[in-house]
This record gives C-alpha cells, structure tokens and sequence, in this order.
C-alpha cells in the first residue's frame, strides 16, 4: 500500500510503506490533505448541523485523500463514526451533587461538558450503581454503562479490581485522575501534585522553615499518595526535616501542641477545608498564622469550607483535566495515537499564609 504525504498547498510525495502493513489513520489523512484532526472526523461524521462550517473545497480534499489511501475505519472507530450512540457515560465513585460535595466536582464536569458538546456527543450520569461496603460500584446485574461508547470516571477513590476488568475487558474509559496500573496501563488525566508541592516547599526553604511537618488523611487514593510523595521527596531535595501526620481533623489538632514543641514552623495540610480550624487553634496557643506559623494548603477544598485566611497553596485544573478526559476517550475511541496518561501542572497561589518563621 502506498501512502501520499502531502503538504498545505497540495502538493502530493509518493511514499512506499516497507514492513508489516500498517493501517491508514485520521492522522495520515489530515497530514495528506493539510486540515486538522478534528476536520477530518467532521468529514467522516457528515457533520452538517449549525455550527460547523468545512469550506467544500476542503471537504473535497479530505475526501479524495481518503480514495487515494483507500483508508477504511476499523469497527471501533465505524462505531464512534457511523454506528456509535454518541454518547458518553459519567460514572462517579461518590455523588457529586450533594451540598458537601458540589463545588468540588463541577469545574471537572463543567470541562466534560464542555468538550462533549464540542464532539457532538450527549453525557449519560451513571447513578443506578448500588454502593457496596460504602463505595458504588460499576459491576453490578442490570448495570448501564455499556449504553455509552466509553465512560468517564471520577471521584478521589476508584476500585482496583473495577480497572483491571475494565483494562481486561478492553472498554473505552479513562480516570479523571491519576490511576495505579491495573492488570495494564489505566488511561487517566491527573494533576502533578507531586511537582506542586515539592515547589511549595522549596518556597518554603527558601523563607528559612528548616522543620516542616505534613497533615494528611492516610488515605491510601492516588491523589493523596502523590502529595505525600512529592512532600518526602523535597525534603530530601531541600535538606528539611519533616514529620508526616495521619488522622481525622479533630486528631490533627489534637497534635499541634507536639509538633509547636517540636520545633515545627509551617504546616502542609492535605485538606485545605482544615486549614482554618488549624489557625484557629493555632491562634489560641499563642502562634498565629503567619506570624507564629505558616500553613500552606495542598490543593482546593473538597467540602465547603469558610476562611478568614488567603491560604498560600495550589489550584487544580480541574476544568481542563474534565475537558482532557473527554479529549483522551475520543482518541482512544478513534484508536488514534495520542498521550493517553496526563499530568496537568497545578497553578500556583502565592496567598497570605507563608511568612519567614519568628525570629
């Protein structure tokens, strides 16, 4: 089989493919004819309704690099082309809408929103899941979520075993978030929470803080585990000492005493939503923040959470992490080549609670 590579101007340079004989992708036909991805998939989609515009002599040359390539879509993609429901399915491992829980995940379904309208496709919220043992499940009898052509998944928690049946199973799906292989690589959209905290307590080393100390949950999700992570390996990077804590918020302050005898001059809270009943505490024992102390917040609160403080941390992408998931399950549908494990860089927040230690 010969393929034509071409450039913008349409000129056309015979190319003979040696080897095993390797399938004509939506990649090759947009390189042949000199047009976007997304305009080729527009093409083959027949995509007239308002809104999209492909001048007809583009159309034209898309489709005489398809007759020239003799480019076929395999099943998967005739299913996403042709034959597909178009549609996309959201399963969340904790509920999403509830008052705790809302402003947390709607700018990620914000982003899948937004990229599934740009594809033309409609979203299906999975919500018949039971919960065993606390947790939803995506396995069960009657389960839906082989009515969309891939899934969605979200939330801080996700099952082990679900991803590896998943990856066995061959479904189109990807993680809102950085996932553990499962039996094989898991398709995920995460955010560098390692590099975002080794970069907040670097900023922290440089303002003097020699004894820092870590506030976490001890939860054993990916997303916590990686801000754990990049917290042990600053400090190795940065000379710091460090204290690693685990526990409930209540227990936390409970430790504030200890770690203020120990010597401990910034705090990294995993749980921004704890932030402020830590100075609150840390106000009463004679050490306010930033004056006496430093807190530094990991990230965005995942509960609502009222503060009398500008806390000094991170943002997470979380818009552009939904709309990227959305953006990885189209390839993997199209089976086109692309980055199907992201990380996302977190946006710094400079905020008022990282001072030069006292004294």
């Amino acid at each position: 089989m010969w393929i034509n590579h071409g450039a913008m101007d349409g000129s056309r340079e015979e190319a003979a493919v040696t080897g095993p004989r390797r399938r004509v992708t939506q990649q090759d036909i947009a390189r042949i004819s000199g047009v976007s991805q997304t305009t080729v998939s527009l093409v083959l989609n027949n995509r007239l309704d308002a809104g999209v515009r492909i001048a007809p002599e583009t159309r034209e040359r898309v489709l005489e690099a398809i007759a020239e390539t003799g480019y076929v879509a395999d099943p998967v993609a005739r299913r996403m082309v042709a034959r597909r429901n178009r549609i996309i399915g959201v399963f969340t491992y904790e509920a999403v809408f509830p008052s705790g829980t809302r402003d947390f995940y709607q700018p990620f379904l914000a982003g899948i929103e937004e990229s599934a309208e740009q594809l033309g496709c409609d979203l299906l919220l999975l919500t018949s899941a039971p919960v065993v043992d606390g947790r939803r499940r995506i396995f069960h009898d009657g389960n839906r979520f082989r009515l969309a052509d891939g899934c969605i998944l979200l939330g801080r928690e996700t099952d082990s075993g679900e991803l590896a049946r998943l990856v066995a199973e061959d479904y189109p799906f990807v993680s809102v978030g950085r996932r553990a292989d499962a039996g094989g690589p898991v398709p995920y959209v995460g955010a560098d929470y390692p590099g975002a905290v080794a970069a907040l307590v670097a900023g922290a080393v440089d303002r003097g803080h020699r004894r820092l100390a870590y506030l976490g949950s001890g939860s054993r999700a990916e997303s916590r585990g990686d801000r754990r992570d990049g917290f042990t390996a600053a400090l190795t990077a940065t000379g710091a000492t460090g204290t690693v804590l685990a526990g409930e918020t209540a227990e936390l302050i409970a430790r504030l005493p200890q770690l203020l005898a120990d010597g401990v001059t910034a705090l990294f809270v995993e749980e921004p939503a704890d932030c402020q009943q830590l100075a609150d505490r840390l106000g009463e024992l004679g050490h306010p923040v930033p004056a006496g102390i430093s807190i530094v917040a990991l990230g965005d609160p995942t509960r609502p959470a009222t503060a009398d403080i500008d806390f000094t941390g991170f943002r997470i992408p979380r818009r552009e992490m939904g709309r990227q998931a959305v953006e990885v399950l189209s390839a993997l549908l199209e089976e086109e080549s692309t980055a199907t494990q992201r990380l996302l860089g977190c946006a710094s927040h400079r905020g008022a609670s990282l001072a030069p230690p006292p004294g």
